[in-house]
């Protein structure tokens, strides 16, 4: 008979955790949420201050009735859902629905799935913590607020189930704003000299690198200037003028959080933010280890903290001792002053057991549970092994006027990329002669000038809108992948190559959202929303506090959106194209991939078309029209109708008006014409017109 019950939420958990508490325990899982808003209303009581009506989740009534058996015969129950808001939520939805007296609730928590972990956590079985709940409260409600008020406007306006919502609408304008940069983006000319110079007694030679002159940096911007001052260094001497040695410590990396896992799987292993999430929660429920059972491998996914715990600590130092040397100990670990209490309740994300070595579970683990937790094993131990120290090495050239510089360095104690090297931890480079000192003898052997042209900014990748929406505040470690998640689903935001691109949808749904609700897309106000649940959560802010600031302003101008709408009837665009299945008119429509042809008989004629949507501009090349167009995936570019006769192509549209320097066609860059070719650089002010 068992005398005490303990709910988790993950069905995986229940095998790992039942292993650690013996015959006295059963453990169940509530699979989740048990209760939550309903679907078909907003569910929240505007006219009762904002109280939300919970009802329970369809397919949930057998799992409760199961749970409330269970807790009826129970002496105590223990909910041990995550560490953190949602979890608190769950646990306090749990308590109202299996009907739990106050006396009765014992809330336990745990930062790792380990027998000493699970044990301690039943030491300390506390009461529900009501500022954690309310903070999930306050962000649920704002979030069905936003999501029930504003979509059926963006239905209305662009005719398809399309939804905002109030952390992803920021995200989408991210994207938007960092598209129209680039779209924007003029490149300009730079130039750059290297010169290849032999050393009297050395096989190999040396690569310089134009500096400038004895007053500083010179940027060499044309060919012009690049000419002047190639001939004048033809015909100088060269001459080592000085060389400076200095020692450069690389600190050890610190361990993973939420944000920075999701970056560096995703630039290392090219795994989606998704992807991430679902095999790190596998790896922290519990995986079957040959011989050992199942274990939990990792400690809680979702953090914001660096801190590691003293046992942790102890361990890491015992076993970097034994396996690399006291050398690679370092004096003291290197740690990151949060100066955000967000969740620090919780550690980084490390390894549960330093002893389960990639190598030892490798097994055991699938292939992407393998590469992700060698990943984390990696980072974590060079978290706490001491830095890499390089031998720096800088010499400066003199030319006659000029300065030619080499930088090189060499690696004289590896530290903590024995075990973790990223991108940026590069070999030595440039090894120079042993031999080279001030009196070395150098004879020019070659010198070029190369032409180079400044980058747009980069597109968004799901790494780096991971990071811009944790340096801008927006968001918390739960809800970056779902964001990311949700606006590739609903093909506002394409993925190509890693990188993100707005839609044709994503942009129309973005400049209604600019038009009508700027205060719901300010990336300030959204980072000042999370900073106030973070204060719910802290027990400094009431909860519907918030939400009663927030409410009436998204009212006001949801009704003048709707007002607005009124006035402009939104009927179907009527084109030339006739339905070659029953002689109508076709209308433009809106689709979940943007826009189409369809026949106004819908539903007696279901035919549709593509939209080969016009610019008024003539092929630069063949003279026929210039199209919209879209990659397999959705991407808009502009292409000849005439293709595959004619194959001209352009990221940015093109304008009817021929560059007057060089006769080539001209593209839009932001209210600026420029022409198509870069080595031309010409650039001109759209005129109102074209504007």
């Amino acid at each position: 008979m068992h005398k005490y019950l303990v709910i988790v939420e993950s069905p995986a958990k229940v095998k790992t955790i039942s292993k650690f508490l013996g015959a006295n325990y059963k453990v169940m899982a509530s699979q989740g949420h048990v209760r939550d808003l309903p679907k078909s209303q907003m569910g929240v009581d505007i006219e009762h201050d904002y109280e939300p009506k919970y009802i329970t989740i369809r397919g949930k009534g057998d799992i409760l009735a199961a749970l409330r058996k269970e807790a009826k015969k129970a002496d105590k129950v223990y909910l041990a859902t995550d560490p953190d808001r949602e979890g608190e939520a769950i646990s306090w939805h749990l308590a109202a629905a299996l009907k739990l007296e106050d006396k009765d609730i014992y809330r336990i928590t745990f930062n790792e799935i380990t027998k000493n972990a699970v044990k301690a956590s039943l030491k300390e079985a506390r009461k529900i913590d009501m500022n954690l709940v309310d903070a999930q409260q306050a962000r649920r409600v704002l979030d069905r607020v936003v999501g029930y008020g504003i979509s059926p406007l963006l239905w209305a306006k662009i005719k398809r189930g399309l939804s905002a919502g109030r952390v992803q609408s920021v995200a989408l304008r991210m994207i938007c704003d960092r598209e129209n940069e680039i779209d924007a983006f003029i490149p300009e000319e730079y130039w750059s000299m290297e010169a290849t110079l032999n050393i009297k007694g050395e096989k190999k030679p040396l690569v310089a690198k134009f500096y400038g002159d004895k007053n500083g940096k010179i940027d060499i911007s044309n060919q012009e200037q690049m000419q002047k001052i190639l001939d004048k260094v033809k015909k100088s001497d060269f001459g080592i003028e000085s060389i400076k040695k200095s020692e450069k410590v690389k600190k050890s990396p610190l361990p993973f959080t939420t944000s920075t896992l999701q970056q560096e799987a995703a630039k290392t292993l090219n795994m989606s933010t998704k992807r991430t999430m679902n095999i790190a929660q596998q790896l922290y429920e519990g995986v079957d280890i040959k011989g050992r059972g199942t274990i939990g491998l990792i400690t809680y996914l979702r953090t914001d903290s660096t801190r590691v715990a003293d046992e942790a600590k102890v361990s890491s130092k015992e076993y970097i001792g034994e396996n690399y040397g006291e050398k690679y100990l370092p004096q003291q670990v290197s740690a990151k002053k949060d100066d955000k209490k967000i969740q620090d309740a919780h550690e980084a994300i490390r390894p549960t057991d330093l002893t389960l070595s990639p190598a030892v579970v490798k097994e055991s683990l699938q292939r992407d549970q393998f590469r992700l937790y060698q990943l984390i094993w990696k980072r974590f131990v060079a978290s706490q092994m001491a830095p890499a120290v390089y031998e720096t090495t800088s010499v400066r050239i003199a030319a006659g006027e000029y300065i030619f510089t080499v930088a090189a360095s060499k690696v004289m104690f590896d530290g903590f990329m024995s075990v973790y090297k990223n991108e940026d931890d590069a070999e030595a480079t440039n090894t120079l002669a042993k031999g080279l000192d001030e009196n070395s003898v150098l004879t020019l052997d070659d010198v070029n000038g190369i032409q180079h042209f400044t980058q747009p900014p980069a597109h968004f990748t799901e790494a780096s809108l991971v990071k811009a929406l944790e340096e801008q505040g927006i968001g918390r470690p739960s809800t970056y992948a779902p964001t990311i998640s949700t606006i590739i689903a609903r093909h506002y935001v394409i993925k190509e190559n890693k990188n993100l691109y707005i839609s044709e949808l994503g942009n129309a749904v973005n400049n209604i959202m600019l038009t009508a609700f700027p205060t719901i897309v300010d990336v300030k106000f959204t980072a000042n929303m999370e900073s106030l649940l973070d204060g719910v959560a802290e027990g400094t802010v009431e909860w519907k506090e918030i939400i009663r600031n927030f409410y009436p302003d998204l009212k006001i101008a949801i009704d003048e959106a709707e007002k607005e709408l009124e006035h402009i009837k939104i009927e179907d665009e009527v084109t030339d194209v006739i339905c070659d299945k029953c002689g109508r008119n076709m209308v433009i429509k809106y689709g979940p991939h943007g826009k189409f042809l369809g026949c106004p008989g819908f539903p007696e004629c279901h035919n549709t078309k593509p939209y080969l949507e016009k610019i008024g501009v003539a092929c630069p090349k063949c003279g026929k029209d210039v199209i919209l167009k879209k990659t397999k995936k959705g991407r808009m570019f502009y292409g000849c109708e005439g293709y595959p006769e004619c194959d001209f192509v352009s990221w940015q549209r093109p304008s009817d008006k021929k560059c007057p320097k060089c006769g080539g066609y001209m593209i839009e860059k932001g209210n600026k014409l420029v022409c198509a070719d870069e080595t031309c650089g010409y650039v001109e002010a759209k005129n109102d017109k074209e504007q």
